[in-house]
């Protein structure tokens, strides 16, 4: 909105006395101006309306008032606080934030206008599944077929159009992975299940890693700093020829996006860090998820999203390799064997004994170190 204005503004008064005095409104051309400003604009508006979004969550009481999974599952010996009585649902927080802020300072081109209105539908989504889980006081929420099926649709979706406009064919059909320059496969179809996959898993390995105090936020993040990067490389037509990366036209813009969600998530992080005045629930886990999937598609770079999203892999696959073999088990022997022992992973930590603070803080480290990998597949091709 702010580009437009200014533009407009440029424009009226060209050839005019103010045209001088208002030729500053030029800055509003630049990305990395606006990208700037829409970081700011999220962490103030954040810092701003996160008491006011946390009273009225307690005034509603949309608070969790009943054990989470860890404590259902026995005794933690290194907890030192129980979460009962926090307030979930600040994921409104954070999406509020970053799309509003969002819609001020980028551009509304395609790109932009598909990942605004995807991350609603997933908060929507999370919402319905945090109001499931306070009306019925346990963690169950709603069913995992409705959930899959409204992610998977959605997902369909964003495919089916990026194939069917030309300008984005090539995002579906054209299968890129990193350190290697040229596509390794052309499919529509091979495209439709990565896109669908990145999405999805995308949006639920988020969700899976947002059980401690500050950890699905912080790793968001780190992944956000990541994208940050990777999609104004792709948009500049320069500087993706020169580092042999796809170059997604518009995908400047989507910089603008990843500034909000990271000023955003800066602004959550502050009342999320331990101890925790409120929890972005589904509301904002499977928002934040799906946002990353979204972009990593409509950059060209799916599989970046593993690497840099690192931890998210391992969270979810924990998950995945516990049911499993859980599974199994129960078939071969009578009885379920677990491999950790409790998933997901960062609850196996807390389980050996490792405080809440100390889960969080290593995850960190080994978030920034799948940063550098993502980011050093830029240079190495």
């Amino acid at each position: 909105m702010l580009y437009y204005l200014s533009q407009y503004i440029l424009k009226v008064t060209q050839g005019t006395d103010w045209q001088g005095p208002l030729s500053g409104l030029r800055v509003f051309q630049y990305i990395t101006f606006r990208s700037a400003g829409a970081a700011i604009t999220a962490l103030l508006a954040s810092w701003w309306l996160g008491p006011k979004v946390i009273i009225w969550l307690q005034r509603l009481k949309f608070g969790q008032h009943y054990a989470d999974k860890a404590e259902e599952g026995g005794t933690l010996i290194a907890r030192v606080l129980s979460k009962k009585g926090t307030p979930t649902m600040g994921g409104i927080l954070i999406v509020a934030a970053m799309d509003l802020t969002a819609a001020l300072w980028a551009q509304w081109n395609t790109l932009v206008q598909l990942t605004l209105l995807s991350v609603l539908v997933f908060a929507g989504l999370g919402f319905y599944d945090d109001y499931a889980k306070i009306t019925r006081q346990n963690n169950l929420g709603a069913a995992a077929k409705i959930k899959l099926l409204v992610q998977g649709a959605l997902a369909l979706f964003i495919a089916l159009y990026l194939w069917w406009l030309p300008a984005t064919k090539a995002l579906i059909t054209d299968v890129m992975v990193p350190f290697y320059k040229y596509p390794i496969a052309s499919s529509a179809v091979l495209g439709i299940i990565i896109t669908m996959l990145t999405i999805v898993g995308s949006s639920n390995a988020v969700n899976l890693t947002d059980g401690l105090d500050g950890l699905a936020i912080g790793c968001t993040l780190i992944v956000s700093i990541v994208f940050l990067i990777v999609t104004y490389l792709s948009g500049n037509a320069v500087a993706a020829k020169y580092l042999a990366i796809p170059h997604v036209v518009g995908a400047g813009e989507l910089t603008v996006f990843c500034a909000a969600m990271i000023g955003a998530g800066l602004g959550f992080l502050w009342f999320n860090c331990h101890p925790a005045k409120v929890f972005m629930g589904d509301t904002g886990s499977l928002a934040l998820g799906g946002a990353l999937g979204i972009i990593a598609v409509l950059i060209h770079q799916p599989f970046l999203l593993v690497i840099a999203g690192g931890v998210f892999v391992a969270e979810a696959g924990s998950v995945l390799i516990q049911t499993t073999y859980f599974k199994y088990t129960r078939r071969k022997y009578g009885e379920g064997r677990r491999v950790f022992l409790m998933a997901p992973l960062h609850h196996h930590f807390e389980k050996k004994g490792w405080y809440e603070s100390q889960v969080v803080t290593r995850f960190y480290i080994l978030g920034i170190l799948c940063a550098v990998v993502a980011l050093s597949t830029l240079k190495i091709r």
